[in-house]
């Protein structure tokens, strides 16, 4: 169990130091342009891991139409949102954000999964929105000036509460890795003519160790953290998977420090305390009347 924890520990980390990441590539690359090259090294990878899986499946009509829209939505909206937010949005605000996805997709679920919607749920999503508010107000302003990136940051969110409902509904009928698989596929697809749609002007670094970064953080962040993360899930309680998870916003506060020698706040520290605490809230009964969830990244 300590080698589960281990690589469950270093995918929450990794995920967590991904807000740093794509705060120092959208320095030097265009958002659209970033989205569509970043998706073409991890259809690699995943075409490179498949091939020795022999995981090629048909999948029917209908299944199709769901991994179109999965692949549009899930994947090159949400990726391309993230990182056009992150263009002006502080990355550990960001992370904090991104933090609710579980209790969005509470709420989605029991709109579209019929899941059962709770007090608990509820009063931890108020919880969680009060964290968000000290975060963004700085915990002294009285009138929410929000960043745009921020509006694009929670854009992110939506989109990635969708793709974990539908890609529950997906794993009914297929296994993880096609429906990732493919659903990236059709993403980099979609991203290559939005680069000249959506970014003017296109930049694109010259530098190779930059080039390289990229590259690596594609197949670490989405390619060897996934692949370890849903291997090893099926080994520990959803609920203790969770309490993992919530550690991504303190991740991202840390690595802020070392990579952005950026100042960690005590706004940022009670802001994160209301934040994590009010999904701990919201999701904890929910885990545990269900005993089986579903983790994607």
């Amino acid at each position: 169990m300590f080698k589960v924890y281990a690589w469950l520990t270093f995918c929450v980390a990794v995920w967590g130091s991904n807000f740093i990441f794509g705060k120092i590539l959208v320095q030097d690359f265009s958002s659209a342009m970033l989205t569509m090259l970043r998706l073409l090294f991890i259809v690699i990878c995943l075409l490179i891991y498949s091939y020795f899986k022999k995981s090629f499946k048909r999948v029917n009509r209908n299944e199709f139409l769901m991994i179109i829209i999965l692949g549009i939505v899930g994947v090159f909206i949400n990726q391309w949102s993230f990182f056009e937010g992150l263009q002006t949005a502080d990355p550990t605000t960001s992370a904090l954000i991104l933090a609710t996805t579980p209790i969005l997709t509470g709420f989605l679920a029991a709109v579209f999964l019929k899941e059962k919607l709770t007090i608990r749920m509820c009063i931890g999503s108020i919880v969680a929105i009060l964290g968000i508010y000290f975060v963004v107000t700085k915990g002294g302003s009285t009138s929410l000036q929000f960043d745009k990136g921020l509006l694009w940051i929670i854009v992110t969110m939506a989109t990635f509460s969708i793709m974990i409902i539908m890609t529950r509904t997906l794993s009914l009928k297929l296994d993880s890795l096609t429906v990732t698989l493919y659903s990236n596929v059709t993403g980099f697809i979609i991203s290559i003519p939005f680069v000249f749609l959506l970014d003017k002007p296109i930049r694109v670094s010259s530098e190779f160790p930059t080039w390289l970064f990229l590259i690596a953080t594609a197949i670490v962040v989405h390619g060897i953290a996934t692949l370890a993360w849903n291997r090893n899930i099926r080994y520990v309680d959803a609920s203790k998977a969770s309490m993992l998870s919530n550690l991504e916003p303190f991740i991202a506060m840390l690595m802020g420090v070392a990579l952005l020698s950026k100042a960690i706040t005590g706004v940022e520290i009670l802001g994160a305390i209301f934040i994590v605490g009010g999904v701990v809230l919201s999701t904890f009964q929910r885990k545990k009347l269900s005993n089986s969830a579903i983790s994607n990244k």
